[in-house]
C-alpha cells in the first residue's frame, strides 16, 4: 500500500468516524504518525466516550473497508 492509498483510506475512515461521532471536527481528526494516543484522546475528550470504545471503533474502522481497518489497527498498534 502506498502513501496515497493510505491517505485515501484515512480519509474514508475519518468520514466514518465523523458519522459515528458528529461532534468531531476536521481539526479533532488530524492524524500525525506516532501520535495515535493524542488522536484517541481528542476523540475521547470531544465525545465523552471511554478510551476503550474509541480504540475499538478505530481498530474496527467504523465499518470501513478492510484496508482502512488494517491501517487503523496498525496505527493503533504503533506500526507505521
Amino acid at each position: 500500500m502506498n502513501k496515497l492509498e493510505i491517505k485515501g483510506d484515512w480519509n474514508i475512515l475519518k468520514g466514518k468516524i465523523k458519522q459515528k461521532w458528529a461532534k468531531l471536527t476536521d481539526d479533532d481528526l488530524v492524524f500525525v504518525a506516532g501520535k495515535e494516543d493524542e488522536l484517541v484522546g481528542r476523540i475521547q475528550k470531544r465525545t465523552g466516550e471511554a478510551r476503550e470504545n474509541v480504540e475499538k471503533a478505530l481498530s474496527e474502522g467504523c465499518c470501513c473497508s478492510t484496508d482502512a481497518k488494517a491501517g487503523a489497527h496498525a496505527a493503533l498498534a504503533g506500526k507505521h
